[in-house]
């Protein structure tokens, strides 16, 4: 069954968004993930949103014209996809919108532009966060499997002089991820950051959380009395042949 959800792109910019059971809910990493293409793009784009759940990265960047139309997006969930056309139609987005995992959906397409916002957190701390409710997250022990494979692929995919943006989760193993992304890119600048507080849903999890910490499947930062998680976002351009 639909419902319907707000989701505030700025102080005076709200969206009225179709959402399902089994679709991600919008959050502040896809507002820093907006926020970071929007500064690093200026001109109109042929877009790939992965992952695009409620459509909303890609519906965000249309209203800013960086949109070389049609959107391009896609999604595992097909709830998603559902959802993604219904809120693409309702902001005048004209999108080619698909089911199916990571690049499936796109063999011998390329973009100037592509987002991964896709899933990329720690399978055990997924399994006990709030965010993943009836939401498909085969992410891996340390949360690197999907963006990994994202990441290695991706260049089949761009057109010259393209780029990819993903976030990385300190809930997740930063390191291998971003050991990736520069065995496969000469540019891999890091261009958003934002840091929150543990949510309290996960309080009572923080021997588990420390201990993940220590086998370096996530990283934690405690100040304050408080514990901090952090996600960021890159860009990688100039892939390595």
């Amino acid at each position: 069954m639909n419902e319907e959800i707000k989701f505030s792109l700025s102080s005076d910019v709200e969206l009225s968004l179709v959402t399902s059971a089994g679709v991600f809910t919008p959050n502040t990493t896809t507002n820093l993930l907006i926020d970071a293409v929007k500064g690093a793009i200026s001109k109109r784009s042929s877009v790939l949103d992965l992952g695009c759940g409620t459509g909303v990265v890609g519906i965000a960047l249309h209203l800013q014209d960086l949109v070389k139309e049609p959107l391009n997006a896609s999604d595992l969930s097909k709830e998603s996809v559902l959802c993604s056309r219904e809120n693409f139609e309702r902001y005048n987005c004209t999108a080619e919108a698909h089911q199916g995992s990571l690049f499936d959906p796109w063999v011998d397409r390329k973009f100037d532009v592509i987002v991964d916002d896709i899933s990329g957190i720690a399978q055990r701390v997924a399994e006990i966060s709030p965010w993943f409710q009836g939401v498909p997250c085969d992410t891996g022990n340390d949360g690197v499997d999907l963006v990994v494979d994202i990441i290695n692929n991706a260049s089949k995919y761009m057109e010259d002089g393209g780029c990819l943006f993903f976030p990385v989760l300190s809930l997740s193993n930063v390191d291998r991820i971003l050991q990736v992304a520069n065995e496969n890119f000469k540019n891999v600048e890091r261009v958003g950051r934002t840091d929150w507080p543990l949510p309290k849903e996960l309080n009572t999890h923080i021997p588990l959380l420390r201990e993940l910490s220590k086998e370096g499947v996530i990283k934690l930062e405690e100040k304050f009395g408080m514990i901090l998680c952090y996600t960021e976002v890159y860009c990688a351009t100039k892939p390595i042949k």
